[in-house]
């Protein structure tokens, strides 16, 4: 990473265009190489700035774990979205308004009723909605085990006719305990359980004699580590556009792999206490403190220079809603007020990219030529 050549208003939320692009590259080439289609999600950048550049990549459509989000990204001109989150009632009028106005929108079911509910309302609004079954293949969350009776009974759930309604389109699954795996055997060996047990949810389906076309897999740890993909139509992968400290920590990237930090200014000095005080507190990088259950704690962030090279004696474990408080572990003679004046910046890196991403209303982005331009992003519901 490079300083900013012109002054920034802190704290602000950096973005390197070029690691960002690497990344990018990578993943698609990845997912080109085990020859399934990649649909990245959208819900760590919210920006359709970086989305548009995972479409020019390859990406064939976006994830969102939003309807705001679906709707934003419709109005920069996506139109193949899969909302992720298994839709409930309250939110069949929003997702119609889009399917209506002629977003390719696929949703999300895990239960039988909520598959005769989606029916349903299809039927009013002369609709016939796509949707996917949630898997569980990991115990992580939401979802149906692959070998579970209930699969075939939300599968009978679903009816469509020439007046509307839902119909069947495949399966997906979410193998989020990823992230709290260490090596790349285990990462490897949690691949093939997501891959398998989501590609025996679809064999079942169409066993039954249901067509099951899409067979969704995917997190930024699994993506990275799996070692064949026989069977999956598509892969989704959210983080990765950046990385972060956990994702560092799981060991799918390196610490210059990641493409955020946030800029923040020296407001202050405890000298007696060995303390530096900044303007970006937790407010500013989220209260994820998602490496306390990794092998290195980095409290609210790994702290760097202006330039981002890592600083290892300041450690970022106290913070409060504007104020960061940064401890110095070196030499206890070091005159900190000299070595960090007051007025000076410094980088944090977060832990979580989606959590520190959604305390900022825009990117700051890093241009080759030296200089920064501003990409909105959007938050909420």
């Amino acid at each position: 990473m490079h300083a900013p050549s012109t002054p920034i208003d802190t704290p602000a939320l950096l973005l390197d265009s070029a690691r960002m692009m690497r990344n990018i590259a990578d993943m698609q080439q990845r997912m080109d190489s085990l020859g399934v289609a990649f649909r990245p999600h959208a819900k760590t950048s919210k920006s359709p700035q970086v989305v548009q550049r995972q479409l020019e990549a390859g990406a064939r459509g976006i994830t969102v774990s939003t309807l705001k989000e679906a709707e934003q990204f419709f109005a920069a001109g996506v139109d193949d979205i899969l909302y992720a989150v298994a839709i409930v009632p309250s939110k069949f009028e929003h997702a119609g308004r889009l399917i209506q106005a002629g977003l390719r929108l696929t949703l999300l079911v895990e239960s039988a009723e909520g598959a005769r509910a989606l029916s349903d309302f299809g039927r009013t609004r002369g609709l016939v909605l796509p949707v996917l079954v949630e898997i569980d293949t990991d115990g992580h969350r939401s979802g149906i085990a692959p070998d579970s009776p209930m699969l075939l009974e939300v599968a009978r759930a679903f009816s469509h006719d020439a007046q509307g309604g839902a119909e069947l389109h495949g399966v997906l699954t979410h193998a989020g305990s990823s992230y709290g795996l260490r090596t790349d055997a285990a990462l490897a060996a949690l691949a093939e359980q997501e891959r398998a047990g989501c590609v025996r949810a679809a064999e079942r389906l169409r066993a039954a004699g249901w067509p099951c076309p899409v067979v969704s897999v995917g997190s930024t740890p699994t993506a990275l580590r799996a070692r064949a993909l026989d069977g999956v139509t598509e892969v989704r992968a959210g983080v990765y556009v950046f990385f972060d400290l956990v994702m560092a920590g799981v060991g799918v990237c390196a610490l210059d792999d990641i493409a955020l930090s946030v800029l923040c200014t020296v407001i202050g000095h405890q000298p007696e206490a060995g303390r530096l005080i900044t303007d970006a507190g937790w407010m500013a990088m989220s209260r994820d403190r998602g490496t306390q259950k990794q092998a290195h704690d980095h409290g609210y962030g790994l702290v760097c220079d202006a330039q981002g090279q890592a600083i290892p004696q300041l450690a970022f474990n106290d913070a409060n809603q504007e104020h960061g408080v940064l401890q110095w572990t070196g030499d206890p003679g070091t005159d900190l007020a000299r070595r960090f004046p007051l007025g000076s910046t410094l980088r944090i890196v977060p832990n979580h990219a989606c959590a520190t991403g959604a305390q900022h209303a825009a990117y700051t982005v890093s241009r080759p030529d030296g200089g920064h331009e501003s990409w909105p992003r959007f938050n909420g519901w």
